[in-house]
């Protein structure tokens, strides 16, 4: 199959499925691995060591997939969010975009497993193999490649029409497709806006995080408590932050002005009640009961213990100081305990 009946056959499927934009490019050495490999090597990845594990199948996928030659790449816009969930247990606590409805690793793979079996069908004597990020993929490398975006400052893929606010997923397939795709040029110019309205200073410099001071990573990825420097910095953040993205000239010309850019929000009393009952049913539920309520979102991640921290930090930060009784049930807790002492203090400072 030749990359322009590769094209011509997605391009029937695209809009069907969701997708915004797609392409595809070879499976050789990723261009930016030697800059990830010094990334992890100076522990900027803090305690996610699966990304370490995984270095030697993202610089050669055929350790793992032997017949992997080529890789298709979609994104799919998640703002607003393709796959909302209808319950969603929150009103007010402040969730990144992405986040803001069903696990993208789910629903996302699901619908490129569609894809594959219709191309399987096609090409009965080929491999077709859906991934998102979930798997050991250098998954902006391959965007890059196959002309999806160029990499921002803040990191994330950006397109000059579609903005950043879009999932990545790729399937791997045994066809040897010579790309079409130019990729595209950097135009993120003199501008760091990015890198300025971070509130922990986590872009180090343009193109390079230390995700141990991401509040993406503090709130989702990290299974231990924030040092105490950085805890008034995540701010109303709950869970994930989606600033480095919104203050983006290119999000904000796409989507005209409907992202917020405010490091804390600004809510009417309505608003504020419901984020106190956001809240004080994070602190007071059983982890039973946040498992089954979270169940199928990206906030299922974080667990009972990273849900109820990130609840603490957020009292605190806005001064919710009638949430004192239940932030003081969790002084005796083993590994929270810390925090809502520390939570206490600052509510009875002025």
């Amino acid at each position: 199959m030749t990359p322009q009946e590769m094209t011509s056959l997605i391009d029937e499927t695209l809009q069907e499925l969701g997708f915004s934009h797609f392409g595809f490019t070879s499976l050789s050495k990723p261009l930016s691995f030697d800059y990830y490999k010094e990334w992890l090597n100076e522990g900027l990845h803090g305690d996610m060591k699966y990304l370490e594990d995984h270095a030697p199948i993202k610089e050669e996928p055929q350790i793992k997939w032997p017949r992997a030659r080529s890789a298709l790449v979609f994104a799919i816009p998640y703002y607003p969010h393709p796959e909302k969930k209808a319950d969603f247990p929150l009103k007010q606590a402040r969730v990144s975009l992405y986040a803001q409805g069903m696990d993208y690793h789910f629903w996302f793979k699901a619908r490129m497993a569609e894809l594959c079996k219709k191309l399987q069908e096609i090409l009965p004597e080929e491999e077709f193999l859906p991934f998102t990020d979930s798997s050991p993929v250098l998954e902006r490398d391959l965007a890059k490649r196959a002309g999806l975006g160029w990499v921002g400052k803040n990191t994330c893929l950006i397109h000059p029409k579609k903005g950043s606010l879009f999932f990545i997923g790729e399937i791997y397939t045994s066809l040897d497709l010579n790309t079409t795709f130019e990729p595209l040029p950097d135009f993120c110019g003199t501008c760091r806006r990015c890198i300025d309205i971070c509130p922990t200073n986590a872009l180090l410099e343009p193109k390079k995080m230390d995700a141990r001071k991401c509040i993406s990573y503090l709130t989702i990825e990290s299974r231990q408590i924030p040092d105490v420097d950085l805890r008034k910095k995540i701010g109303d953040w709950f869970f994930g932050c989606d600033l480095c993205q919104t203050v983006c000239p290119w999000n904000q010309k796409v989507f005209k002005g409907q992202l917020t850019i405010e490091k804390s929000l600004q809510l009417s009393s309505q608003e504020a009640d419901e984020l106190s009952e956001d809240l004080r049913y994070i602190l007071t539920s059983s982890g039973k009961k946040l498992t089954k309520d979270f169940l199928g979102t990206p906030l299922a991640r974080a667990g009972s213990f990273g849900l109820k921290r990130n609840a603490l930090l957020v009292v605190a930060n806005r001064k919710m100081v009638h949430l004192k009784n239940e932030v003081s049930e969790l002084l005796t807790h083993e590994k929270l305990g810390e925090l809502a002492a520390w939570t206490l203090a600052t509510l009875n400072t002025d």
